[in-house]
């Protein structure tokens, strides 16, 4: 649904920054411990949104393309990215990416995923530009093992988020992983409490549809987040 996805993140991209500003530090510090870059890729975020996964990199490799279809969310990340020669943001689709096979060393997707109708095809395009041997980093919620509470939570989230498509659970995204010939190298999982009603604020989610999904949020909300690092064989 690029239209809505569009309608979504272009009225909401400067609060998106905003709080991407405010953990910039943090994020830089989890993917340089998580990744341990050498300093010498060049690296793709697809799907990149106002650039944070862009930005965490860009300080430990040679190059980074950020690239996202919301024209918003990258007017976003070029205003941050003044002082950062080898950062560049393109707008494409991240199922459809615009460059060859094994263009870069390292490609990455943060909390993107969900958004996406077909994020096979997105895993997909992620692998296809990833040279060989290349590295592969996916981020993203993950769903509970109890289908009865993921299929709760994904209400609650489309209730939010109209752009929310589904989040998958750790055994589909490494279903996803072995059938694109990647290998894990290290998995991690995280917990993040989220405040409901700044939650709703940073989707936009006001009038009868904030009112709906607040009744649908789960008690004392907290998204559990899977971190992955593979290789491309």
């Amino acid at each position: 649904m690029p239209d809505a996805t569009q309608e979504r993140f272009g009225k909401t991209a400067e609060r998106i920054a905003e709080l991407q500003d405010q953990r910039a530090a943090e994020l830089e510090q989890q993917i340089v411990r998580f990744v341990a870059p050498s300093g010498d890729e060049r690296a793709l975020d697809s799907g990149t949104g106002t650039g944070a996964l862009a930005f965490a990199l860009a300080p430990h490799v040679r190059e980074v393309v950020g690239v996202d279809v919301v024209s918003e969310l990258l007017e976003q990340a070029r205003k941050r990215a003044t002082d950062l020669p080898n950062v560049t943001f393109t707008e494409a689709d991240a199922t459809k990416l615009p460059f060859g096979y094994g263009e870069f060393d390292l490609t990455g997707s943060l909390r993107t995923l969900h958004h996406l109708a077909r994020p096979e095809l997105a895993l997909a395009e992620l692998t296809r530009v990833t040279r060989s041997r290349g590295r592969v980093l996916v981020v993203d919620q993950i769903a509970p093992v109890d289908p009865l509470v993921a299929v709760e939570l994904n209400r609650f989230e489309r209730a939010r988020d109209p752009t929310h498509t589904r989040t998958l659970a750790d055994v589909d995204l490494r279903g996803l992983f072995e059938s694109n010939g990647l290998v894990l190298l290290r998995a991690e999982y995280t917990r993040e409490r989220r405040d409901v009603d700044s939650y709703l604020d940073l989707a936009g989610c006001e009038g009868e549809a904030r009112e709906r999904a607040k009744t649908l949020a789960p008690p004392g909300y907290t998204a559990d987040l899977g971190w992955y690092l593979l290789e491309k064989r």
